[in-house]
């Protein structure tokens, strides 16, 4: 008979995995604005926006430390406790890259980014946060699976799983139309480094998330 997983905790891993989630979700909405806000010029608040990313990041690295914290040593677990880390790792490391791409903006204000590749960007972060959103669902659904071992709701998760990757098939064809266009438009070489660069760090945050959900396939094996 297979021990009910949650069961074994005083408090769920997964309750705070799912918190982590809603953290990087909350996250990439303030992202998502940032960006827009960058990409209007003479923007007020872009920095406060960056700000509060950055504040919400250190606020999702307590609840990552908790998480590990509240793993008893010598716990007899029915997943890998080391797969639960990786997961942890990679959904932290989609809030790392919504940071990194703010920070990486804010090294050159000015011209921003040139208006030929806006609404290219501006699809590229659409790609990229659908997959966010569906992380979050991820982590609920998942934290119900562990708790009742249902066939129908491993189904649901791993629903989930498969629409993560088809979106990050989407996000890096949308990465690489931004770098395409980047080549055959842009004839300075600073500003070519920094969209392309851009592009990649935006690209790398559906990386994460498909990878969080390769990680949380892993979990639900059987």
């Amino acid at each position: 008979m297979r021990i009910p997983f949650l069961s074994l905790f005083i408090t769920s891993p997964f309750d705070g995995l799912q918190e982590h989630a809603l953290k990087v979700k909350e996250c990439a909405w303030v992202f998502q604005h940032a960006i827009e806000c960058h990409i209007v010029h003479n923007c007020q608040s872009f920095e406060g926006l960056r700000a509060e990313v950055i504040r919400m990041e250190s606020e999702a690295d307590a609840i990552k430390r908790r998480i590990r914290g509240h793993i008893p040593l010598g716990t007899l677990m029915p997943v890998d406790k080391f797969q639960l880390f990786r997961y942890l790792r990679e959904q932290d490391s989609v809030l790392d890259s919504l940071e990194d791409a703010l920070d990486w903006i804010s090294y050159r204000e000015e011209p921003g980014i040139p208006e030929a590749l806006q609404k290219d960007f501006l699809l590229l972060i659409d790609s990229v946060i659908d997959p966010i959103e569906e992380l979050s669902q991820m982590a609920s659904e998942a934290r119900t699976y562990f708790q009742n071992y249902s066939d129908k709701q491993r189904k649901i998760v791993k629903e989930i799983i498969r629409n993560i990757r088809k979106q990050e098939h989407e996000a890096d064809k949308a990465e690489e139309l931004v770098k395409r266009k980047v080549f055959n438009t842009e004839k300075d070489p600073v500003t070519v480094f920094h969209m392309i660069h851009l592009a990649e760090i935006i690209g790398s945050i559906a990386d994460h998330a498909e990878n969080a959900g390769d990680m949380m396939r892993a979990m639900l094996s059987k």
